[in-house]
């Protein structure tokens, strides 16, 4: 499941929560305000939180992933230069025997 889907889940399943709730809540129109008013200042609070971290679980993979091309790209450059060399050897060898 992808994030998007993901957090379209979850906020399907906070608004049908909260539908449910106002339904069945045996208590004054005021207090109830007040308490979505309290829910939806944390439910903010808890989606920045969540922003962040993904924010930070994204930078962290785009730093590794920059780390395994650099790594990779060493790798590779030091390959072509042995198969470089092998080529080289072969020609002199070719040459040599001609």
């Amino acid at each position: 499941m992808s994030a998007k889907n993901y957090w379209l889940a979850f906020g399907i399943g906070v608004s049908a929560g909260a539908a449910i709730a106002l339904l069945y809540a045996p208590q004054t129109g005021v207090k109830t305000r007040k308490q979505i008013r309290k829910r939806a200042e944390d439910a903010g609070d808890y989606l920045e939180d969540a922003g962040n971290y993904l924010k930070d679980q994204a930078e962290r993979l785009s730093d590794e992933a920059q780390k395994a091309i650099k790594r990779t790209k060493g790798q590779v450059g030091y390959a072509v230069d042995k198969a470089g060399d092998a080529v080289n050897t072969a020609v002199k060898s070719a040459q040599s025997l001609v």
